[in-house]
């Protein structure tokens, strides 16, 4: 008959712990540290210990290193669990025990009742190997024939991670790896807060933070504090370890505030969150990320569908998909919902109807017409029409078009006397 699992954590002080340090992707993720329950389970625990420390060496069926560092969770399926161990043929087909290739099932003493418990994976009766999943949710219906031997005491929220990764067919799209695992000493530090020099002590996972996280005010203050380093980051021109910093803020916001009061935590927590979004889109856009950068825009709209910000950053990533004509609707829409915005649109402006036009005039350039007062006049028409496109766009357009245009004409070698006629050409439909 099976037991529940234990409520308190850990269920018992002399039990082992252990932890794996896992990378999505290539970067590192976090940490998720586990009981195992060898008051219980002795022989399971053993095996799970001893292949995160690596300690007995080669397998003798697979000829691999027991031990799970470098071993992919292979099989993720949301609702359910996520799968690793098998260090040998890194797809489940393979792995082994400590003991040798199987050995039989110690008992069924826990029940799959609870997200966060480690249980074994098997082909049938007496078929443990070392091949492992985690549930992310109660599964009843292996009540009996796997065996819980373990569970997550820390980095639940990486789990739930791993869980959302993108799969085909359960596979993870996305590398999802043990970088490193050993046993967790009592007394050692979770390990839970990242070490990347930059002050940061909170833990990655706000399921891991001594914090009340009804507490709106706590949980906010905590948020400002990971966006501030992330901003650190960000001055410093590092993209993506300001990018991690605003996703771990956004963690916080997202489990923020009581049930019961949703609609006022998330007034407070609104901007906060809209700011780190935007930052996000931000560092997408120097990495030269569109779609992401569009992605994270869209995400900020949906909070806020009139915040200029996002609509003038979505316009830089339509832009670098160079579809150009949306970049400008969403300028106009932004200046439409701030037309008093003197700061950052007339920059803007300027940015995108000089890249927009600047397709135009390379395929005029590819066109075998030409204008009966020859190259010069045609590049000068050219202007003409390109002016007067901008004027129907806006009311103003400032300065650096000119830049452009002298740049355009410049770089398709037109004769210097016919530089004068395209700027007087500019210059007289801008002013005129």
């Amino acid at each position: 008959m099976s037991n529940a699992t234990p409520v308190t954590k850990p269920s018992n002080k002399e039990n082992p712990r252990v932890f794996f340090d896992v990378d999505i992707g290539g970067e590192r993720a976090g940490r998720i540290v586990f009981e195992l329950f060898a008051d219980v389970v002795p022989k399971t625990a053993e095996n799970f210990r001893a292949l995160c420390t690596g300690e007995k060496g080669t397998g003798k069926t697979t000829g691999k290193p027991l031990h799970f560092k470098g071993c992919p969770f292979h099989r993720i399926i949301k609702q359910f669990m996520i799968q690793g161990g098998d260090f040998s043929n890194q797809n489940g087909t393979g792995g082994e025990s400590i003991y040798g290739e199987k050995f039989e099932d110690e008992n069924f003493h826990y029940k799959h009742d609870k997200e966060g418990l480690l249980s074994m994976a098997n082909s049938g009766p007496a078929t443990n190997g070392s091949q492992f999943f985690i549930t992310t949710v109660p599964t009843a219906h292996l009540d009996g024939k796997h065996v819980v031997f373990g569970q997550v005491l820390k980095g639940l929220g990486l789990v739930k991670t791993l869980e959302a990764i993108e799969t085909n067919e359960d596979t993870p799209l996305k590398p999802c790896v043990i970088a490193e695992c050993g046993e967790h000493k009592h007394g050692d530090n979770w390990g839970v807060a990242p070490n990347d020099g930059s002050g940061d002590t909170h833990p990655d996972y706000p399921e891991d933070a001594d914090v009340d996280l009804k507490d709106v005010d706590k949980v906010l203050c905590v948020a400002e504090d990971i966006k501030n380093i992330g901003n650190n980051f960000f001055k410093n021109q590092d993209w993506q370890s300001a990018i991690k910093k605003y996703s771990k803020a956004l963690r916080y916001l997202a489990v923020a505030g009581d049930e019961q009061e949703i609609e006022k935590a998330q007034a407070k927590l609104e901007p906060t969150a809209v700011s780190c979004i935007l930052n996000t889109a931000a560092c997408k856009l120097k990495m030269q990320l569109w779609q992401e950068a569009m992605d994270s825009c869209d995400e900020a709209l949906e909070l806020n569908q009139k915040n200029t910000k996002a609509l003038f950053r979505r316009a830089q990533a339509w832009q670098g998909l160079k579809e150009y004509s949306k970049a400008m609707s969403d300028l106009k829409k932004a200046q439409e919902i701030a037309p008093e915005d003197k700061g950052c649109f007339p920059c803007l402006t300027s940015e995108f109807t000089c890249s927009s036009f600047d397709s135009d005039w390379k395929r005029d350039e590819e066109s075998p017409v030409e204008s009966e007062g020859g190259k010069g006049e045609r590049e000068a028409n050219l202007c003409k029409n390109v002016c007067m496109k901008i004027r129907q766009s806006f009311d103003k357009v400032h300065s650096p078009i000119m830049s452009y245009f002298c740049k355009a004409a410049s770089y398709n070698q037109v004769p210097i006397e016919n530089h004068h006629s395209i700027i007087l050409a500019v210059e007289s439909y801008l002013c005129g």
